[in-house]
């Protein structure tokens, strides 16, 4: 079997609003663990309370995409206006 290489260029990656998109990402994390709080007894007698943990984890990781866009947005600008 010979190995498929593609006969084109890759397409350019799409730029977007990537530092709302990971705001609003980790708000929707952050609120649906505050809405299963209250429920947190009935999670824990069916044996799901992975899923409060989950939304915790899903807030907390956004928190450092926050941190991570944010910086590469600042660096893409600062290399811009650098380079024009």
């Amino acid at each position: 079997m010979t190995k498929w290489t593609p006969t084109h260029e890759a397409p350019e990656p799409l730029e977007g609003p990537v530092v709302p998109t990971i705001v609003g990402g980790t708000v929707i994390w952050f609120v649906l663990f505050l809405v299963q709080l209250p429920f947190y007894g009935w999670f824990d007698d069916h044996g799901h309370t992975w899923w409060v943990w989950t939304c915790l984890a899903g807030a907390g990781l956004g928190l450092i995409g926050i941190w991570y866009v944010r910086r590469r947005d600042a660096a893409l600008k600062r290399a811009a206006r650098d380079a024009g």
